[in-house]
């Protein structure tokens, strides 16, 4: 533990922060929490804007390319705004060859969303995971935290317009 002579200041007087901050207290305010002080801002939030980041980081004392580098690496953190239901496609070698563009296409063609981005009335979010490990499920696909296996194009569409009516 590093000694530190006070706590961080907030960016803002919205109580959310009190949790991240608290989080960041408990270990210590150690570099080596910055997953769990990302995923606790991100639950208070909603996800990771820049002033979360910064504030993390200058807290942590972690170099703010490290805060950005782990937030963009895992693909459970989002550093915009989501809608109200995720659909997660993987991107990995074996989902890739098992068809996972063309999950990515069809959801483009029926949506018009591309991976990063939210419907206009906000009610699904389409991301990209570089890989989820789940590769004898290929081509996996989450949707709003569930893993769903060796998923069709038109599969995912009718799980998202589920959604969308």
């Amino acid at each position: 533990m590093r000694p530190r002579a006070a706590a961080p200041t907030a960016p803002s007087d919205d109580k959310r922060w009190r949790i991240v901050t608290a989080t960041m207290r408990r270990h210590g305010f150690s570099p080596d929490a910055l997953i769990e002080t990302l995923h606790s801002a991100q639950e208070a939030f909603g996800y990771l804007d820049e002033t979360a980041l910064r504030y993390v980081a200058s807290s942590l004392m972690v170099p703010l390319s490290k805060v950005y580098g782990v937030a963009t690496f895992y693909n459970l953190f989002a550093l915009k705004p989501q809608g109200e239901h995720t659909c997660v496609v993987c991107m990995g070698t074996a989902c890739y060859i098992k068809g996972s563009p063309q999950i990515l296409s069809a959801i483009d063609e029926e949506f018009g969303i591309k991976g990063g981005e939210t419907t206009p009335d906000k009610k699904v979010s389409l991301m990209i995971a570089r890989c989820l490990g789940s590769c004898g499920l290929a081509s996996a696909v989450v949707f709003d935290g569930d893993v769903m296996s060796k998923v069709e194009p038109d599969a995912a569409v009718e799980r998202i317009r589920r959604w969308t009516t």
